[in-house]
């Protein structure tokens, strides 16, 4: 019997040996002059490409990039303004995002307000007014295995054959002003006038690619927030009136709430999420819940069962009219209520009902910044 039983277990130990091997495929590593591989991924714009679809073009350019990055973020109009001005000069740009989205922890969020999932690259792509295709590689990662992105942005520049002629950077900086090497330029300039490329690969600086293997990482990330401390502390009338004034060098959201509020507790988990994202950025969230200050067992649960490990507090009197006018003179009373305020006092964002959050993380990063 134990002998079967050690059978087992070394055969279990086999299988899930395997699947974790599977799940680490190999990533090639490009040279110049390799063919461009295949491929036949979907786009933000509802239509599938193929790498036929760009037969037409003289040189072919496939850019890996992706949402959450800042240094991707920080090339974006870079990649744009290089994608306009070669489009007429017979130049194709192919952008792809490489990343899967289970593998992007919620603390490598903090200077987006989207992920890397198809939908998220929807929404950048209407954002930023993309002029070129924006396909996902997310799901099975193939195509990017096949062409070895190190980073993002990461970029392959191809010629008539569709051979590789330069790979790496975008240029040596984000800001245009700082640029010694435009790189990218320089190859596109070079194989339009039929010469060689003067830099052939160039080093790609930015956000690792989120293989799928990395989605272990974030399964470890949300069991050790979900151990973090959640306390809840009385708040007075004059306390909340400082808040407001927020002295605290920091984008200060505020979230009044309680928990016989439907909408409130309907829109809890986003206020945590939000705060994951941020919170390592000049940025902090507070709640202030307006139940009955004899309620603060039913509120402390209702927080450590969202694992809201930010700052609560409770507001210590039965006039929830002294909250209202504390918190905002133009507040008319209905919850959920939410404020966003700069360091210093200034309300750049107030919503009286459920919060939209892209609306919300829309208006965090264009304070605290989308980029380094």
């Amino acid at each position: 019997m134990r002998n079967s039983f050690i059978i087992l277990t070394l055969c279990l130990l086999t299988v899930i040996g395997i699947t974790n091997a599977a799940e680490k495929k190999p990533v090639n590593v490009m040279e110049i002059g390799d063919p461009a591989p295949d491929f036949n991924l979907p786009g933000v714009d509802g239509k599938n490409y193929k790498l036929s679809d760009f037969d037409d073009a003289d040189i072919l350019t496939v850019i890996f990039t992706c949402n959450h990055c800042p240094t991707a973020q920080g090339y974006e109009p870079m990649i744009k303004q290089i994608a306009a001005e070669y489009k007429s000069k017979g130049v194709a740009f192919v952008v792809i995002s490489p990343n899967d989205p289970k593998a992007v922890r919620l603390d490598e969020l903090g200077y987006t307000d989207v992920s890397d999932s198809f939908e998220d690259m929807k929404i950048r792509a209407a954002f930023s007014k993309f002029d070129f295709p924006y396909l996902y590689d997310g799901d099975k990662q193939e195509v990017s295995r096949a062409y070895g992105p190190i980073a993002t942005p990461h970029v392959f520049i191809f010629d008539r054959e569709r051979k590789l002629r330069y790979t790496g950077r975008v240029a040596d900086a984000e800001n245009i002003k700082e640029i010694k090497s435009p790189d990218t330029r320089a190859a596109l300039d070079a194989l339009l006038e039929g010469k060689p490329v003067p830099k052939e690969k160039t080093k790609a600086f930015g956000c690792s690619i989120k293989w799928s293997d990395k989605r272990g990482s974030v399964k470890e990330s949300l069991e050790k927030w979900a151990k973090e401390e959640v306390s809840v502390e009385k708040i007075s009338e004059e306390e909340v009136k400082a808040l407001i004034k927020n002295d605290s060098g920091k984008l200060r959201m505020i979230n009044v709430w309680a928990t016989w509020c439907g909408p409130c507790v309907a829109e809890f988990p986003e206020l945590v999420t939000i705060n994951r994202m941020y919170r390592r950025r000049p940025f902090e969230l507070i709640a202030i819940s307006a139940d009955s200050p004899n309620k603060e067992e039913n509120v402390l649960s209702f927080l450590k069962e969202q694992q809201a490990s930010f700052k609560n507090y409770q507001f210590n009197n039965t006039d929830i009219y002294k909250l209202i006018d504390a918190v905002d003179p133009e507040w008319q009373g209905a919850i959920p209520y939410t404020l966003l305020i700069k360091s210093g006092g200034e309300i750049v964002y107030r919503k009286m009902g459920a919060i939209d959050p892209l609306e919300v993380k829309q208006k965090i990063v264009a304070i605290i910044g989308r980029t380094y």
